[in-house]
């Protein structure tokens, strides 16, 4: 690996730059012969819901998925070839990103294979998504420092309590619930993709603060050698940002489970790795939003039999409503880069 040569002693700054310009690269020159290659193997596409907008059976049928082999391929590079492989959180990134990635492979293969928008049980869905968290927050818990290791910080007030051994459920949840979350967010061409770009930018920053010494002098819990984080954020913004290239209005391919449940994941993981839970809760505003219109969907469905909102997730009830899938992607796209402005007041000095 270029790692070997590159040398650690070379400025974070520019290993990170490094690494968003080797998946931005590589995702623009392949993205063409991907997309080609996965429409000789998908004939039909990606299923469409029937339940889902009428305008999507035409606009969107015949799509090939699985758009998230070439982000997480470029993803993986970039990091071996240019993050500190010797730092245990490069590897328990990795690995949420391969086994969250395989596990919605599998789903996307099964629904082009049978030509069904419903493939793996949500239960199995959970079952690896939880059993994949558990394992990462623990090493996470383990490898950082015992006196900051189960905190939780409170951005803007600048403090933080510590949660005992409540930690690893909650970030197991958070990791599981940030998968699901973008996962749900990823039903309109450029949304998750673009999305993506502004959080793990967004976390690239902190990620560069947290693993330096003065990262007290902003109120966060310095994590010795978190800065590492910063260059696996830069590889996910440059491989999301190629993609959105194929991916924005009209989309010529989708991420698919394979990319959305694992950018997830692993944009959890990060927010485990620098101690900033609440932050990706703020910063990642529109995918929480997203989740939370899908439970009272189905709450209020349970309870009344009548619909909340006129479709969930959300970004389809505003479709609904009459505005055009574009005008919803740039609207929300907006409202992720307002949430990412007042996560970085989080971080001014005090």
């Amino acid at each position: 690996m270029f790692l070997s040569w590159f040398g650690t002693s070379v400025p974070l700054g520019l290993r990170a730059l490094s690494a968003f310009a080797l998946t931005l690269v590589l995702s623009l020159v392949f993205g063409g012969g991907v997309i080609k290659l996965l429409h000789h193997f998908q004939h039909r596409g990606q299923p469409i819901r029937k339940d889902g907008p009428q305008s999507h059976l035409i606009t969107k049928q015949g799509t090939p998925t699985m758009g998230g082999l070439l982000i997480l391929s470029t993803i993986i590079l970039a990091t071996l070839c240019f993050a500190d492989i010797s730092y245990h959180f490069i590897w328990i990134s990795l690995l949420v990103i391969f086994v969250y990635g395989m596990a919605g492979f599998i789903d996307d293969y099964i629904k082009v294979s049978k030509q069904t928008p419903n493939a793996l049980t949500a239960k199995a869905k959970l079952f690896v998504q939880f059993m994949t968290a558990v394992l990462a927050v623990t090493v996470i818990t383990a490898a950082t420092p015992t006196a900051s290791n189960t905190l939780l910080s409170i951005p803007y007030f600048k403090t933080s309590f510590n949660l005992s051994w409540l930690y690893i459920p909650f970030a197991v949840v958070v990791i599981s619930g940030a998968s699901n979350a973008v996962n749900l967010t990823d039903g309109l061409d450029g949304l998750a993709s673009g999305l993506c770009v502004m959080a793990f930018a967004f976390f690239g920053v902190v990620a560069f603060i947290v693993g330096s010494p003065s990262a007290t002098d902003f109120g966060l819990t310095y994590i010795p050698r978190a800065g590492e984080m910063a260059v696996v954020a830069a590889a996910v913004v440059g491989a999301c940002l190629g993609f959105l290239w194929f991916n924005a209005p009209k989309a010529k391919v989708f991420m698919g489970d394979t990319g959305s449940l694992a950018l997830g994941a692993l944009l959890g993981t990060i927010a485990v790795i620098l101690k900033q839970e609440i932050l990706l809760a703020i910063v990642g505003g529109v995918f929480v939003m997203e989740t939370l219109s899908v439970m009272i969907q189905v709450f209020w469905y349970r309870r009344t039999g009548k619909r909340f909102f006129k479709m969930a997730p959300i970004h389809h009830h505003f479709e609904q409503c009459g505005w055009s899938e574009t005008t919803v992607v740039f609207r929300f796209w907006l409202a992720g880069f307002i949430l990412a402005l007042l996560g970085l007041i989080a971080l001014i000095k005090y």
